[in-house]
């Protein structure tokens, strides 16, 4: 469980990827900026209820991804059927993003849940 403990901390790494767009004209690049949260997981203790979530968050946003990716993908196909590197293109980035959307969110609402049920549990 140590070795996760590092790994989630070290997806924080991508943020690094930020400094493109700084440094850049590639703004998109500044998206990566928002991986910076993860660096929390090095200092947060890790047990078994945060390891469902990430697992939950991790396989719920996997889906979305995929989900998207194909939506995308066939409108943009069929919307101009010349462009098919575009729309497959235009697929996986939103299906990245929506699913880095997806777990981020969805990560947030378990830390959430889990605060107020253990403030609640105090009273």
């Amino acid at each position: 469980m140590k070795s996760r403990h590092y790994l989630y901390g070290l997806m924080g790494l991508l943020s690094l990827l930020g400094f493109i767009g700084v440094f850049t004209e590639e703004r998109a690049f500044l998206a990566f900026f928002a991986f910076v949260v993860d660096f929390e997981y090095f200092f947060i203790k890790t047990d078994e209820m945060l390891e469902e979530y990430i697992n939950k968050s991790a396989s719920r946003a996997f889906y979305c991804g995929m989900v998207t990716t194909a939506v995308v993908a066939l409108v943009c196909f069929f919307v101009n059927q010349h462009a098919a590197n575009a729309a497959l293109l235009y697929g996986f980035a939103s299906g990245w993003g929506v699913s880095v959307a997806v777990h981020g969110f969805s990560i947030g609402y378990y830390r959430f849940k889990e605060g107020w049920g253990l403030e609640n549990d105090k009273e």
